[in-house]
């Protein structure tokens, strides 16, 4: 028994400063979840940002679409082939939604699923030791708390994690599971960390915002307001809020967006289809009178609002017909952002035991949406040339000058600016994505 206890101290001193790389892909709940395992582990390992320099690799995994489950699959093929001595951990939703997939592509690799996250230190302290540690499944971990805030300008803040909804076409609820919402007192208190050590926005974020206490009794309202009177001088962006959700506090969930400056005036209203025939076959619980009423109220009460709205093109049951709809409905609303996703079949989703359409269908479908996605979003644009905005300054360009962001969340490029700070400007012109600004 002594001996016993004597290897296993040797085994926690051996990989005690380990050198850890994380790589991450997808979500915005994703990149915390990243950053949940980073906190944890720093405490006794480096962090270094090259595979090169690490003993363990980390790879959090994306899911949600085809083309990044290939992606996935041929980055753990090349960390295996390139750095065959290191050990390799695989997190994310990869995990969770097509563990048997998993296995035929990495034998050798320990598993971490999204749920598991409090478990990382175990976890890579027994693989750097030779074991195949698969730690997977549901819990109900409160993730609020335990993302660190480590000096960036922008923190991401889960409140909760998982769905109330059902959709045919997700896979995403195979991983995250169903809603559970964290309590408001430890959502404020890492959100006033990150804000007293220097953060200028908080993005919050979950699978559906809005369904954000449906499970505890809390009120989402009530959280967009306490983290409102935080004290400072910063953004708060509130991501995406599925109709059906919104609907339970909408009038609250708008005054608050109303009343408070901090808040980003941007609301993003998945409506996935403009049929009404498709929604149903989707499964997405509400009809599209839902969605424009809830708009309609929306920017009636917030003049200033940006909209973005995502679109699946080409779901198995759409017809030329509900396609129309779909292109009347984005012509109609006109949103900011409009995300576009080709239909394709996920491992556990429900949809995915129908036929696809054809190829030359999804295609041309696909570019005549991406056409009028252009013409929208240009002109909805070029309607800010002229005006005088407020901007947070985020970051540097990535072709130059710098990032910032409207009180709308309107993305703007200006040449000269210091990063973390608001300042005003004149929008000198417009493109699709961004818009051109100088200094008043």
């Amino acid at each position: 028994m002594l001996l016993k206890q004597q290897l296993k101290n040797m085994i926690i001193i051996n990989c005690d400063k380990m050198k850890i790389n994380l790589q991450t892909y997808g979500c915005t709940f994703n990149q915390a979840d990243t950053a949940i395992m980073k906190s944890i582990l720093e405490e006794d390992n480096t962090i270094v940002d090259n595979m090169e320099d690490a003993d363990v690799i980390i790879l959090n995994t994306c899911y949600v679409k085809r083309p990044t489950e290939q992606k996935m699959i041929t980055k753990i093929h090349e960390i295996e082939t390139k750095f065959p001595d290191k050990k390799l951990i695989i997190a994310g939703c990869m995990v969770e939604v097509d563990p048997i997939r998993l296995s035929k592509f990495s034998k050798t690799a320990s598993w971490i699923g999204p749920h598991k996250l409090d478990k990382v230190a175990d976890v890579v302290y027994r693989t750097a030791n030779g074991e195949i540690v698969r730690e997977t499944g549901k819990t109900a971990i409160i993730k609020a708390g335990l993302n660190k805030y480590d000096d960036s300008l922008i923190h991401i803040l889960q409140i909760c994690e998982g769905c109330n909804g059902g959709c045919t076409f997700c896979c995403t609820r195979i991983a995250r599971g169903s809603l559970v919402s964290y309590p408001i007192s430890a959502i404020v208190k890492e959100a006033e960390d990150a804000i007293n050590h220097g953060c200028k926005e908080l993005q919050v974020t979950a699978q559906d915002t809005a369904c954000f206490g449906m499970d505890s009794g809390e009120s989402f309202a009530d959280l967009l307001q306490q983290l409102s009177d935080i004290p400072g001088d910063f953004r708060i962006r509130v991501g995406m809020m599925n109709p059906r959700s919104l609907k339970n506090e909408f009038k609250d969930i708008v005054r608050v967006f109303k009343n408070n400056e901090k808040i980003y005036k941007f609301l993003h209203l998945p409506i996935q289809s403009g049929s009404d025939k498709v929604l149903k076959e989707m499964n997405r619980l509400h009809e599209l009178n839902l969605f424009l009423e809830l708009l309609d109220y929306f920017k009636s009460e917030v003049p200033e609002l940006s909209i973005a709205t995502d679109i699946i093109v080409g779901y198995p049951t759409e017809t030329e017909e509900d396609f129309q709809e779909t292109i009347k409905l984005l012509k109609d609303i006109k949103p900011d952002i409009i995300h576009i996703s080709k239909y394709m079949h996920r491992p556990g989703a429900i949809s995915s035991s129908l036929d696809e359409i054809d190829h030359k269908v999804m295609k041309d479908r696909s570019h005549r949406l991406n056409k009028v996605k252009t013409e929208v979003m240009l002109e909805n644009n070029l309607k800010y040339v002229g005006t005088h905005q407020k901007v947070l300054i985020l970051s540097e360009g990535s072709r130059g000058g710098y990032v910032g962001y409207t009180n709308s969340y309107k993305n703007i490029i200006i040449d000269e600016a210091e990063i973390g700070t608001f300042m005003d400007v004149e929008i000198v012109d417009a493109k699709r994505t961004y818009l051109l600004a100088k200094a008043l």
